[in-house]
């Protein structure tokens, strides 16, 4: 890439700083006072999205065949070690339909491209589907109707299945007739194939909630009643003379919850509908589906947990008849806080389908990989690091991503472990010496039989992407994407460096990072803001290159952006992620000031001008700091904050809060409006969207009122019909107006 990476220690009050120097043309070093010629990296840079890495979009096809789709809109079919594509579809299908996506179907006879995008929550979207019959170049005639929730090729041949208006429906190929399987679906009431609210938001993190068997014979869908759930209105301003209303059911904490029920269709006989039903340790109370995997045609995995989220049951399922009959059972508790890190790790079964590996913590509090067998579960890894996830489970094989590399829990990188039998073999790095100074934040993408993967190298250099095989030492085949366009333009850019280091909090080491000016000078001192989110199993120390707001602000404005990663945040161990179990809003919060305190010893931080800002639960934690009156931060930035925590929704926050009933006095003592007092004495902007259907603007609005009862003078903006993510032109507008807001508080 053209780029250096040096790693410089600084001895700061004896805290050991590793130096990863983002885009360095030249030697640079920290003192030196030499004119630099080159220009910063601007706001305008920040908007302009031909600045940007670019990744390589790749769909494996077979173990030795993967589709790409070209700059000119073709897709073209290559054939691993070949260097050549040949053309799988030309561009002209796709502007026919103005396609934005595409799926082949596994026999390869079909496409069906995807048109018509309207955006509904963060991962579902309602669009149109066409289908391309490739042997004779032209655009079937089928009846899959418009405005379709969710559509699937089966995993062999070309049968589908899709959603729409919430039932689910089959078809035995793209010319035969659509078969309904449901007849009960409604709008926010009865959902079928796809997911509630806020089973898509905190359980599935999908769109979909329908899973084919491995040949396409059965077809398990879950069915979300919110008949008794309670529903959030907001107001969608639109353009008419009268504003519509926005109705979602919306569980919060400790109010009625969907309930769920999963079936499986015989997509042979779609008549033929069969419940796999809840084991009764768990259907007796209040439960979650959380997974749903197919070992084989008449073999399925199913996770079910407790409404709080601190135990769960693994049931296994065998058809036998007409009825999905209970077998192998796995239950996993946590004594210290919830299971998992979010929602549970799905099984990775063994092509045999007879066993399988699973992510859980291990006796010490690790996240490790676990051999499941019909009467034993063997621990596969162990030690103080995590395992991230699993990528591909071979006959011979399993490829993980854990952190274990360096002892640096913002790492990651690529694994392998030989299957011997009923036995495993060490593990075996396959990226911890590839590019070692650019590449430290590695992922993989295997075929489909493990034996080639793409390299994602994300960082700390810039990202990078190879082709390479996985026998032996994952020796390269060639390189897919390596940025020397972005290198180019950077050599003339003075970017940022940014830092890591470590700091203690009780028994506990734990990591930062820091963004700093070009031509550092440790003897000047520095405007310095917390970048936070510092949410449960949250990460914002890491080794991932980033072009972002803090770039901006470290090049041109000289602004130090630090990130801490406090007690609650992940992939370090059970014992600092559950530090604020039941508690939000307490060490996480304290531990953002207590880290203030320590940049500003470190000598070339301007204590006068130190501020805060975060989105999210960052804007809450950012909130919460403010209202602390710690006399620390001069100002403070929040956008979509949680005020009250009985305000979010059930899933997210009973897992780490229990529910209301159950642990009252700190969902009262970890409010915003509470603090509201405490904000006379900084400079506070409040944003929110009014569309946000995630954090409700309801959240802002309490703060607001809050500080108004304390008569507190503060800045506030809202985005009109904007939800969580404030995209669009709200987007620049946003950073715009925060960047005038923090140079208006270092002035």
């Amino acid at each position: 890439m053209g780029t250096n990476v040096w790693k410089i220690v600084l001895a700061v009050l004896a805290v050991a700083v590793v130096v990863i120097l983002i885009a360095v043309p030249t030697a640079l070093f920290l003192n030196e006072k030499k004119e630099d010629p080159r220009r910063t990296f601007t706001l305008n840079d920040y908007f302009n999205s031909t600045i940007r890495a670019r990744s390589f979009n790749l769909r494996w096809l077979s173990d030795n065949e993967y589709l790409h789709k070209t700059q000119e809109g073709s897709v073209l079919l290559f054939t691993v070690p070949s260097e050549n594509g040949q053309e799988f579809l030309s561009r002209q299908p796709f502007e026919r339909v103005e396609a934005f996506d595409y799926m082949v179907s596994p026999d390869r006879k079909f496409v069906c491209f995807l048109s018509n995008y309207t955006k509904l929550w963060r991962h579902s979207y309602m669009a149109s589907y066409s289908i391309y019959d490739r042997e004779n170049g032209t655009f079937i005639t089928a009846d899959i109707p418009q405005d379709v929730q969710y559509l699937a090729w089966s995993p062999t041949g070309h049968k589908l299945a899709y959603v729409w208006m919430y039932n689910v429906y089959v078809k035995d190929s793209p010319t035969t007739p659509s078969q309904q399987v449901t007849f009960n679906g409604a709008h926010n009431r009865i959902l079928n194939g796809i997911p509630d609210w806020v089973y898509e938001e905190e359980m599935f993190s999908t769109n979909h909630a329908l899973w084919w068997s491995p040949t396409g014979r059965y077809l398990a869908f879950a069915e979300f009643n919110d008949t008794n759930v309670h529903t959030i209105e907001y107001s969608w301003y639109g353009e008419g003379q009268y504003p519509d209303m926005v109705v979602i059911p919306y569980p919060k904490a400790g109010t009625p919850n969907p309930t769920v029920r999963l079936f499986v269709a015989d997509a042979t006989k779609v008549s033929r509908i069969m419940e796999v039903v809840v084991p009764s340790a768990v259907g007796e109370g209040e439960h979650y589906l959380s997974t749903v995997t197919w070992a084989t045609d008449d073999r399925i995995a199913v996770q079910w947990q407790n409404r709080t989220q601190s135990y769960l049951t693994l049931q296994l399922y065998e058809l036998n008849g007409d009825t999905w009959r209970e077998t192998t059972r796995r239950s996993v508790s946590s004594s210290t806080g919830w299971v998992g890190r979010f929602s549970p790790d799905d099984p990775v079964f063994h092509p045999s389908g007879s066993t399988f590996y699973y992510i859980m913590s291990d006796s010490n509090g690790f996240k490790h990989i676990h051999h499941v067998s019909e009467n034993t579960i063997t621990a596969v890894t162990s030690g103080q690091w995590e395992v991230i996830n699993i990528l591909k489970v071979t006959t011979n094989a399993i490829y993980y991503v854990s952190n274990e590399h360096n002892g640096s829990p913002g790492q990651r990188n690529v694994y392998r472990v030989s299957i011997e039998g009923s036995t495993h073999s060490q593990p075996v790095c396959l990226t911890c010496t590839v590019n070692e100074d650019r590449c430290q934040y590695n992922s993989a993408y295997f075929s489909t039989e493990g034996t080639y993967y793409r390299m994602d190298c994300s960082g700390p250099g810039l990202p990078l992407y190879t082709l390479r095989d996985s026998r032996g030492a994952g020796s390269e085949i060639r390189v897919l994407e390596d940025n020397k366009n972005l290198d180019s333009v950077l050599q003339d850019i003075a970017m940022p460096t940014v830092t890591h280091g470590t700091m203690r909090i009780g028994e506990f080491e734990l990591w930062y990072q820091m963004t700093l000016p070009p031509n550092f000078d440790q003897s000047k001192k520095y405007p310095l803001l917390i970048d936070v989110y510092a949410g449960p199993c949250s990460q914002k120390s890491d080794f991932r290159f980033r072009i972002n707001w803090s770039t901006y602000l470290a090049s041109t404005e000289n602004v130090i952006v630090a990130s801490f990663d406090g007690r609650g945040s992940g992939y370090q161990g059970d014992k600092i992620m559950h530090s604020i179990y039941k508690r939000l809003g307490t060490y996480e919060v304290e531990d953002q000031i207590t880290a203030a305190r320590h940049f500003i010893n470190l000598g070339y931080v301007d204590k006068e001008k130190m501020a805060i800002w975060g989105w999210s639960y960052g804007g809450y934690v950012t909130s919460m700091v403010m209202g602390a009156g710690s006399g620390v931060f001069k100002c403070g930035m929040a956008v979509a904050p949680v005020s009250k925590w009985e305000y979010y929704d059930s899933i997210y926050t009973e897992r780490y809060m229990l529910t209301p009933a159950e642990n009252q006095a700190f969902y009262d003592n970890s409010t915003v409006t509470g603090r509201a007092k405490n904000f006379k004495t900084v400079q506070y902007l409040l944003v929110h969207g009014t569309a946000d259907d995630n954090v409700h603007f309801q959240q802002a609005a309490q703060i607001s009122k809050a500080l108004v009862d304390e008569q507190v003078d503060f800045d506030s903006m809202w985005y009109t019909d904007e939800d969580h993510s404030l995209g669009g032109s709200a987007n620049q507008h946003v950073y715009t107006h925060l960047s005038h807001f923090l140079k208006s508080c270092f002035a």
